[in-house]
């Protein structure tokens, strides 16, 4: 009994040795922790904000971006996911468990017997049997432990996808308001201009009916106006398209958006510069990255699974039984029987099919590699086109605001110098025209800084540190 204890506890203690790499985390290049190249006047160098929405002061856009987090059904897809893979982790743990069964029979059929029947044992009869049977796996060359560790880093990527999932959520929802609100000013903005146009007509029609213009002025201020009023309806299309998609990314059907999300006709502004951080905080915080390093453990620990597979697998079993043709005598007066001892498997000599599942394994591993370098190499170059592309809309803007007001300035000029008669109305319309084009881009340009905005912060990958911890639904 001496010697099969210690064969027992030596294998145990070898049973910590797990073939194939050890997993060691990738290196970044030194220069993609170091200050953005992008940086200006509009971001600091602080670290972004967790619930960087929040930012823009408006409370609706708070509860619509909370209702996101919570309801979105990608979001709801990522918690399945990571449920799935915990659910996975649990069972590879289970591995280290003993393995228990438990078998139960009860047939009816005939024996065959000895040449001398046996006085008063039927030929025919019921016969049950029951027994339980237990084995021990001892992961001598880490196999176990492996495929643990494989399933772990499934289930900490899953979680990376799924904070990846809820900063896309985050950034749309955003992004859509801003669009709708953003439609709905440049809408007030043509509506203003095009009720300018309403009175230069009017005028011009006056001034007809005086015998100081012509019907040609009136046909060309008639055009313009109504070219104006053209770009009505598909700035109204554009509004619902954006509430249709915040009713969408926060799981709602188009008809039970909040009215408080309607109501709200002036584009989203930042009072202060953006918060964006270094590239080393960039790294830390972008649940793609920590997704794509979590793929890359996981698939590191397979090339372990795979190589232990060109070791022999040990079991230690056993199991007790009694068959008898009567319940009573099952486990009293029934034969009795028990087995003990260890089970070995080894694929062996052939061992080309195993070697091959290494070389795919390894391979598999290095393309993870890769995937996690481009993510890295990804992150950095949407983070910097955000921030220059921002500064671009910045400017823009300015310039576009300028021109604006000196457009609005020369319509002025214009419209009282006609009704004095001391301009061709031609000059006039001309400024109409400059001014109406002058205002829409102007709108157009306070939607495009705000959708820039929401580029770079979902660039910098913040949102999903506060958003609730996962639940899936009961079915």
């Amino acid at each position: 009994m001496t010697r099969p204890l210690s064969i027992l506890l030596a294998a145990t203690a070898l049973a910590g040795c797990a073939v194939g790499p050890d997993y060691k985390a990738p290196q970044t290049a030194g220069s993609a922790a170091q200050p953005f190249i992008g940086q200006s006047a509009a971001v600091t160098a602080a670290e972004p904000e967790g619930e960087w929405w929040r930012l823009y002061a408006d409370p609706v856009l708070d509860r619509l971006v909370a209702d996101a987090l919570v309801a979105n059904k990608d979001v709801a897809v990522a918690i399945a996911n990571l449920a799935q893979a915990r659910a996975v982790l649990r069972e590879q743990r289970a591995g280290r468990l003993p393995q228990t069964g438990i078998d139960a029979s009860a047939q009816y059929g005939r024996r065959i017997l000895g040449q001398q029947q046996v006085p008063g044992l039927k030929r025919e009869d019921v016969i049950y049997d029951a027994g339980l049977s237990v084995s021990y796996e001892l992961d001598l060359f880490g196999r176990v432990t492996r495929s643990i560790e494989a399933a772990r880093g499934d289930a900490e990527a899953a979680r990376g996808a799924l904070d990846a999932t809820r900063v896309a959520v985050a950034a749309e929802t955003a992004r859509a308001y801003a669009d709708a609100v953003s439609s709905a000013e440049r809408l007030a903005v043509a509506e203003r201009t095009l009720g300018l146009l309403d009175r230069t007509v009017t005028l011009t029609g006056k001034r007809f009916e005086a015998g100081r213009s012509s019907r040609l002025d009136v046909s060309r201020a008639s055009a313009l106006r109504d070219q104006q009023r053209a770009t009505l309806p598909p700035l109204r299309a554009d509004r619902a398209a954006a509430l249709f998609r915040l009713a969408t990314l926060t799981g709602r059907t188009p008809a039970d958006l909040p009215v408080e999300a309607t109501q709200r006709t002036t584009t989203l502004r930042l009072a202060q510069p953006i918060p964006v951080g270094d590239g080393r905080g960039l790294l830390a915080r972008r649940p793609d990255i920590r997704e794509a390093e979590r793929r890359l453990a996981a698939q590191t620990a397979r090339i372990g699974v795979a190589t232990a597979a060109l070791y022999p697998t040990i079991s230690l079993g056993g199991s007790i039984g009694s068959t008898s043709t009567s319940l009573g005598d099952m486990f009293t007066g029934g034969p009795f029987r028990w087995l003990l001892g260890p089970l070995l498997s080894w694929a062996f000599p052939n061992q080309e099919a195993n070697r091959a599942r290494i070389a795919q394994a390894d391979a598999a591993a290095r393309g993870e590699l890769a995937r996690f370098d481009q993510t890295v190499l990804t992150a950095l170059q949407e983070t910097e086109t955000a921030l220059a592309r921002y500064s671009a809309a910045l400017q823009r803007q300015q310039a576009l605001s300028d021109a604006a007001a000196q457009a609005r300035t020369a319509a002025t000029i214009t419209r009282a110098q006609l009704r004095e008669g001391r301009a061709d109305f031609l000059v006039v319309l001309d400024a109409e025209r400059t001014s109406a084009l002058a205002e829409g881009d102007l709108a157009a340009s306070d939607a495009a800084v705000a959708d820039a905005q929401v580029d770079l912060f979902r660039a910098l990958g913040g949102g999903w540190q506060t958003a609730p911890e996962p639940v899936l639904a009961a079915r």
